[in-house]
């Protein structure tokens, strides 16, 4: 849920946000051609998307490729709110502030593997935390702000990543802006398996109406989308019980399941006892 938002945006886009969050919380990322940068002011986060999961400290940032899916949060600090800064960086603003001259972090870069990427994580840096603590005073001097300002504090960033450790890893994220990435149907699917996301989301990520994704579903699993999702689902979770410590809550979310009474009620139809009883019954084998 999201508490509390401030934005500004430039040329009708938003690019400054300044976010309160209580998790877990789903997080839609409708702009294919669209990156973020993710400031933890507060709390910790562990994110995931399409490709990839990280876990954001607090004074940590990741660089995110969004994309048409839908993201997911989990607070590791789940009675705390987590406070985010966030800039996004659209491409067609990018073409507009620089004109004809691109910073080369958005070129496609020529001697790095083309690699499956969609984040990185940005380590805590100096500079990044004074730019952070620059936003906030804007953020709270509203004032202040101006067209030509918002301007400067974009470009200011993008010359910050340059400067960072992992750089040529985030000009690979920023060059798919200019270059997007496509997904099969079966890539598309199985990146959701674990995630706690209806067959409409799915289908409007794939870009095909209700009707289309359940015909090509039924064509590639030879199975319904809904009892597909919940078996793999299931069968996770189960592997999860019997290999790691985790609460079950935890694994139950971590396997797409945001309700724990509906995770062990599906769960005792499909194995005949409950998450608990598997675990221990198993454990005594």
């Amino acid at each position: 849920m999201i508490s509390e938002r401030k934005q500004y945006q430039l040329f009708g886009k938003i690019i400054f946000e300044k976010v309160t969050i209580k998790a877990p919380f789903k997080i839609p990322n409708p702009m294919p051609n669209e990156a973020c940068f993710l400031y933890m002011l507060e709390g910790q986060i562990d994110y995931k998307t399409q490709l990839q999961n990280i876990s954001i400290p607090v004074n940590e940032a990741v660089l995110l490729k969004c994309g048409n899916y839908f993201s997911q949060m989990k607070s590791s600090t789940l009675s705390k709110n987590n406070q985010i800064v966030i800039v996004h960086f659209h491409p067609e603003i990018l073409k507009k502030i620089y004109d004809t001259d691109l910073p080369k972090i958005f070129q496609k870069p020529s001697k790095v593997p083309n690699l499956e990427l969609d984040l990185t994580q940005i380590n805590n840096d100096f500079l990044i935390q004074k730019y952070i603590e620059s936003l906030l005073f804007y953020f709270d001097n509203p004032t202040l702000i101006n067209e030509d300002l918002l301007v400067i504090k974009l470009k200011e960033i993008i010359l910050l990543l340059c400067q960072t450790k992992n750089a040529p890893v985030i000009q690979q994220i920023l060059s798919q802006l200019f270059s997007p990435t496509s997904f099969t149907f079966k890539q598309i699917v199985e990146s959701y398996f674990y995630q706690h996301i209806t067959i409409e989301e799915l289908a409007q990520i794939a870009n095909l109406s209700l009707s289309s994704f359940k015909r090509e579903f039924k064509k590639s699993y030879n199975d319904s989308p809904a009892n597909y999702f919940r078996n793999k689902k299931l069968e996770k979770a189960a592997e999860l019980l019997l290999i790691s410590n985790e609460r079950i809550t935890d694994i139950a979310f971590d396997c797409g399941f945001n309700d724990l009474a509906n995770f062990s009620t599906l769960f005792h139809e499909k194995y005949n006892q409950t998450p608990s009883n598997f675990r221990l019954n198993q454990i005594s084998k």
